[in-house]
């Protein structure tokens, strides 16, 4: 069968609705809490956090309907995206998805904060046992490594962040623990094969973003954890500046990429370092971390603006949720 032959086979979309659709919530509910931040800190108006989680909120239903529909309807689908050596690693994203907007609703209901903890935490454990054992049961190769393995990972460093009060500190060191264990080990990995072996194929270049967000969220999670702005988390938020100069030195990297839904990867590491960002000076009074996190908030908003248009622009170009 040649190539327009394939391309003739008529296909219903919600056959090919990626599991990657999720990140998009991590993007949108990442920036809704630096707007939170923002008011909090520095008086923001609190419009834009409130408009924010309210269209957040509606795009998390919005792709849990539809993913659960081609759960229904296209289960062989599904079953290939939990095989498949790198989308497996995108199924956390809706865990995390959740546990983002359990940190969110922490400003407006503790109810709805407490239900999308206990959902967020509990899936995103089971899916870090699913995903390392699916690593250690496969015969995985190098080339299929890149930073969207930290995903099932960093939503491990998220629970306490979204967690403080609702658990005890002891569970929420286990979650912490798991994080900052599998990140290093991740990192080594990833390191190898940026390094020595072939580069990343175009759609998985934003992944490169990811390196941001473990030192970040893992600040975020030390501090909230430990009330210490000490050594080691001065060092976990010195990483996550390295690694936001080190992809911006890469810049060109990304400026002639085509569009892929992987873009979203851009959003939430930069969301995560601006939340870094604004905590460094609620800890240190220091007016270098205003200026830091005003130039970090302006940038994910452009971000997020921008890559938010082009996926409304590829939806009506019907070029997502199509066939690989």
């Amino acid at each position: 069968m040649n190539e327009e032959s394939i391309k003739a086979i008529p296909s219903n979309r919600l056959q090919y609705f990626p599991i990657m659709m999720f990140a998009t919530i991590m993007g949108l509910g990442g920036l809704t809490l630096v707007f939170e931040r923002l008011n909090h800190f520095f008086y923001f108006p609190s419009l834009f956090a409130t408009g924010l989680i309210t269209i957040t909120t509606i795009m998390f239903f919005l792709i849990c309907l539809t993913y659960l529909f081609k759960i229904i309807k296209y289960i062989d689908e599904v079953k290939k995206e939990l095989k498949h050596p790198i989308r497996i690693n995108f199924f956390a994203a809706s865990s995390i998805s959740m546990l983002i907007l359990s940190a969110a609703y922490k400003e407006y209901s503790i109810e709805t904060s407490l239900v999308f903890f206990y959902c967020g935490a509990i899936l995103h454990l089971f899916l870090t046992y699913y995903t390392i054992r699916f690593w250690i049961n496969n015969n995985l190769e190098i080339v299929h490594s890149n930073p969207a393995w930290f995903i099932p990972i960093v939503g491990n460093l998220i629970v306490p962040i979204a967690g403080v009060g609702f658990w005890d500190n002891s569970i929420l060191i286990f979650y912490f623990s798991i994080g900052m264990f599998f990140w290093i080990i991740l990192f080594s990995i990833i390191l190898n094969r940026v390094i020595f072996h072939n580069p990343f194929a175009p759609k998985f270049m934003p992944t490169m973003f990811i390196l941001i967000a473990p030192p970040a969220i893992g600040f975020i999670s030390y501090i909230k954890l430990t009330g210490n702005l000490d050594f080691f988390a001065q060092i976990l938020f010195s990483l996550a500046l390295f690694f936001t100069i080190l992809v911006a030195f890469m810049y060109k990297n990304f400026v002639k990429i085509k569009f892929f839904i992987s873009w979203w990867a851009f959003t939430f590491p930069m969301a995560a370092v601006t939340l870094s960002s604004i905590l460094m000076y609620e800890l240190t009074k220091k007016d270098f971390y205003i200026y830091l996190s005003y130039i970090l908030a302006t940038i994910t908003t452009l971000i997020v603006l921008l890559v938010a248009i082009a996926t409304i622009k590829h939806m009506f170009k019907k070029e997502i949720c199509i066939m690989e």
